[in-house]
């Protein structure tokens, strides 16, 4: 009859399942409250921050109409007798204010007499509704595109050029009109100015944010996205300077928390109607709640195996009988009997009989688990390579053989080229992928008694056994491999990429009786390598002859 579960570890599990069943219940809750939580603290500042960025935006609006209004009062302008001075004065203001695409004045009829740097001088604007509305009073347009001004303004991102226009008239001193002030503002200073409200907490919470026109079509916000249309249910019955959020599904069918603010203008300045939407996706938005759940249930499954080892202990006043096993257990230790008697009872007292025959196994089953341990320790844990410990420990005993067999040791510092831009533009997992498929192929290159260690990022070391004579020819030969091997394409699941592989050598004891000089002399070699070029292999001796 197979012995029964014994009441110590009944005990120990009805203490375990009640502190985990515990720990689960008051985590899911503490976890529901902190989402609610999370979610309104982050719905409202979203909304705060939609308000910051409508308000800077028409701040500025105004700021840019007040200063077209006070450079239209000035007696340049009011009188144009002179070209060049309000040229000279356009290309000032256009200066100190570098959002200022393109600033002009025209005369009466529209023709551009002056502008900044002299473009569209002597053009007619008289059919732009720049002209056409600007003449009659204070005139801002909503975000446009201008084909003819952006083919001559520079435009060093080949992107379409958006602007925003400011115009007014400007009455000579007798009342009648003078001449039209006109102003492209540049849209890339919106994003200017989400930059500096946004990007700290963007960056940290990761959200994203949208400039709406009147007609709800995208005009700042992701590149893809630019143009299209948007319809949110939040967007309805919104109300000039009104913030508000909820929980919007988005066009792509994800669910956001969604903060949106209409703009209000400022002072005389009405707005163009912009709306400003922000937006997180909500497993973002849960995840501090997600990690503070896990930490609770991390916490309760220790608290439950800290009680179920209490439970255990105090149980064991009811397992006496269990003592009478461990007196026979000593005394067999002690040699005085031979055999550790067969008592009837639970099943701890056949499970200690049967442990105590499995004793010697278990020792050595420990022994192998150091050897692992030590292994583990001497292995680089991405790549699976020797690390510099593994090096440190192999060099003496490498050095060593090569004295005996005469041969040489060649040192073959191997340095990975491209690898960073692949790691900074795909992340960390796409470089651990590379990384590990380098390994593999360096130790492709490698021969019977030759090693190969990771020294840390993209840096390897390839030590080999040579012989004396040809030793550097030898060494090249698993250099070139090495390079043409690491120049295949790397398949990843962002897709191929491919990197290179410069490479300095130096050899033992042909370059030095030292082997840590003899690192160096590698080390240098591989910098020259790479300042002539990189993708190549280069030698203390031919480095030698270079510099001579």
């Amino acid at each position: 009859m197979p012995p029964s579960h014994s009441l110590r570890s009944h005990i120990a599990l009805f203490i375990a399942l009640l502190v985990g069943a515990l720990t689960w219940l008051l985590g899911t809750l503490i976890g529901q409250h902190t989402s609610q939580q999370i979610r309104e603290d982050i719905g409202r500042n979203m909304a705060e921050v939609s308000y910051a960025m409508v308000d800077r935006l028409d701040r500025d609006m105004a700021s840019r109409s007040a200063v077209l209004r006070v450079l239209g009062n000035l007696q340049t302008l009011r009188q144009p007798e002179d070209p060049a001075e309000i040229r000279r004065l356009l290309d000032s203001l256009q200066k100190e204010i570098p959002s200022i695409a393109w600033i002009g004045f025209t005369d009466p009829a529209g023709q551009v007499l002056a502008s900044s740097n002299g473009v569209l001088e002597g053009a007619s604007i008289a059919q732009r509704p720049v002209y056409l509305k600007g003449r009659e009073d204070l005139f801002i347009g909503d975000v446009h595109e201008a084909v003819l001004l952006a083919k001559l303004l520079p435009n060093p991102s080949g992107e379409a050029m958006k602007f925003v226009d400011i115009s007014l008239p400007v009455t000579a001193n007798d009342g009648s009109l003078a001449g039209v002030l006109a102003c492209h503002l540049s849209w890339g200073w919106a994003n200017e100015v989400a930059q500096s409200i946004l990007a700290p907490i963007q960056d940290r919470r990761m959200i994203e944010f949208f400039v709406i026109g009147r007609d709800n079509s995208i005009l700042l916000g992701p590149r893809e996205m630019i143009g299209q249309s948007l319809r949110l249910p939040a967007l309805d019955g919104l109300k000039p300077g009104e913030s508000r959020w909820a929980v919007e599904q988005w066009p792509d069918g994800n669910e956001y928390l969604t903060g949106l603010t209409l703009s209000q203008g400022y002072k005389d300045y009405p707005g163009l109607g912009w709306t400003v939407v922000a937006r997180q996706s909500l497993d973002l938005a849960y995840a501090p709640a997600q990690s503070l759940l896990l930490t609770i249930l991390l916490w309760g499954c220790g608290l439950a195996l800290i009680f179920a080892m209490l439970g255990w202990v105090i149980s064991g006043y009811f397992t006496r009988p269990l003592q009478e096993i461990a007196t026979a257990a000593d005394r067999l230790s002690a040699g005085e009997i031979n055999e550790i008697p067969e008592l009837r009872g639970s099943r701890e007292v056949h499970q200690l009989s049967q442990s105590i025959r499995h004793l010697v196994e278990s020792l050595t089953l420990q022994q192998t688990a150091l050897g692992v341990m030590e292994s583990l320790a001497h292995h680089d844990a991405l790549t699976g390579l020797p690390n510099r410990m593994a090096l440190e420990k192999f060099l003496p005993q490498a050095q060593q053989r090569s004295h005996l067999q005469h041969g040489c040791l060649a040192l073959l510092y191997l340095d990975l080229d491209g690898f960073k831009p692949i790691n900074d533009i795909h992340g960390h997992a796409a470089g651990d992928h590379l990384l590990r498929e380098i390994a593999q192929r360096l130790r492709s290159c490698l021969r019977d008694g030759d090693m190969v260690a990771r020294l840390g990022g993209d840096e390897f070391l390839m030590v080999l056994q040579v012989p004396g004579q040809d030793a550097q020819q030898h060494a090249r030969q698993v250099a070139e491999r090495a390079i043409a091997t690491l120049g295949q394409p790397v398949l990843l699941e962002v897709g191929a990429v491919a990197i290179g592989c410069s490479i300095g050598g130096a050899l033992w004891p042909v370059d030095h009786n030292e082997l840590d000089e003899v690192l160096q002399l590698a080390d240098q070699a591989l910098y020259r390598a790479k300042q002539d070029g990189r993708n190549r292999a280069l030698f203390q001796s031919e480095l030698e002859k270079h510099l001579s």
